[in-house]
C-alpha cells in the first residue's frame, strides 16, 4: 500500500478524533476501533470533508472486553499487510465500579487490558513492517496511583466512591506507562519503538460519568481552558516526528515534549516484568473462560 497506515483507539471523539483528522491530512490510511457505528461514520464523513480521498476503515469493537480487543487485532492484522502506526487512545474514568461480562473492572479493561490484548494480536504485524511505532495515552493522573500491586489491582472488582475513583483512575494509567517501558524492552527498537504520553488537561476528557460534564464541558471550551488539540498534537508527534523515530519506553509531556519519569511506584524494572506477567496470566485465563 502506497500510505502508510494508523490504527487509532478512541477515534470517534476529544482527542483520538483530533488526532484521527491530523494523521488523515498527513496521508494515513486509518483503521478506527470504535464501539459506536453511528460515531464512526459521523468520523468517516468528516474525515471526507477535511481530508478529501482519506481512506479510513472501521473495526467495531469494545475495548472493555478483552475478546472484542483480540477480535479487532485479528481483524485489522487480516486487513492490512503493514501496519506504521498503533496508537492506543481509548480510555474512561468511571466514578462507580463496573464489572464487565469477562468479570474484569470496567476501567482497567479500557484503559489497560484492552489496549494490551489489542496490541499482543497486532505486534507480529508492526514487527514485519518496522519501522513501525506504538503510542499509549498515559496521564499525569498516575501520579495519584499511591501504590501499585499488580495482581491484586488488575483483579480489583470491588465497589469504589467518586473519590476513590482517582487514584484507580490514576492506577491504571501508571499501568499504562509501566506496560509501555516493558514493552519496549521486549520488542527490537529497529523495527518498533513505543512510547506513552501525558496528553494532559482536555476538557473532551472529562469522565462521561460525571454528572454535568457536558456543561462544563462548554464553559471550559469558551474560557479556552483544556484545548484538546495540544494533548492531540503530543500523539501525532509520538506517532510522526522523525525526531522519535529511534526513542523508545520513554513517556512524555504535553509540555513540550518533556521527558517525563514514571511515578515512583511503577518505575522499576522488577514491578514491571511482574505486572506484564500477571497480565498475561489473567488475559491467558480469559482467552481459557
Amino acid at each position: 500500500m502506497a500510505s502508510p497506515v494508523a490504527v487509532i483507539t478512541g477515534a470517534t471523539s476529544g482527542l483520538g478524533r483530533i488526532a484521527a483528522l491530523d494523521l488523515a491530512r498527513r496521508g494515513y490510511r486509518l483503521g478506527i476501533v470504535a464501539r459506536s457505528a453511528e460515531r464512526a461514520e459521523a468520523l468517516l464523513g468528516e474525515l471526507e470533508q477535511v481530508a478529501g480521498g482519506a481512506r479510513a476503515d472501521v473495526f467495531l469493537a469494545d475495548l472493555g472486553l478483552v475478546s472484542q480487543a483480540r477480535r479487532a487485532g485479528q481483524e485489522i492484522a487480516a486487513r492490512y499487510p503493514r501496519l506504521d502506526v498503533l496508537v492506543n487512545n481509548a480510555g474512561l474514568h468511571a466514578f462507580a465500579q463496573r464489572v464487565t461480562a469477562e468479570g474484569l473492572a470496567e476501567m482497567t479493561a479500557v484503559n489497560y487490558l484492552g489496549p494490551f490484548a489489542l496490541t499482543q494480536v497486532l505486534t507480529d504485524t508492526l514487527l514485519a513492517s518496522g519501522p513501525a511505532r506504538i503510542v499509549n495515552v498515559a496521564s499525569e493522573a498516575s501520579r495519584r496511583a499511591g501504590h501499585v500491586a499488580p495482581g491484586a489491582d488488575l483483579r480489583h472488582t470491588a465497589p469504589y466512591t467518586r473519590r476513590e475513583s482517582m487514584a484507580l483512575y490514576g492506577r491504571t494509567k501508571l499501568m499504562t506507562i509501566m506496560w509501555t517501558q516493558e514493552l519496549a524492552r521486549r520488542l527490537d527498537a529497529t523495527k518498533v519503538t513505543v512510547n506513552c504520553c501525558d496528553p494532559g488537561f482536555n476538557a473532551t476528557g472529562l469522565g462521561r460519568d460525571l454528572p454535568g460534564a457536558a456543561a462544563l464541558r462548554r464553559v471550559l471550551n469558551v474560557l479556552k481552558v483544556g484545548d484538546p488539540r495540544r494533548g492531540a498534537g503530543i500523539i501525532v508527534r509520538l506517532a510522526t516526528d522523525p525526531a522519535f523515530a529511534h526513542i523508545t519506553g520513554g513517556y512524555f509531556s504535553v509540555r513540550d515534549a518533556r521527558p517525563l519519569r514514571c511515578p515512583e511506584p511503577g518505575r522499576g524494572e522488577a514491578v514491571q516484568r511482574e505486572l506484564w506477567t500477571e497480565t498475561e496470566s489473567l488475559l491467558a485465563g480469559t482467552a481459557a473462560g
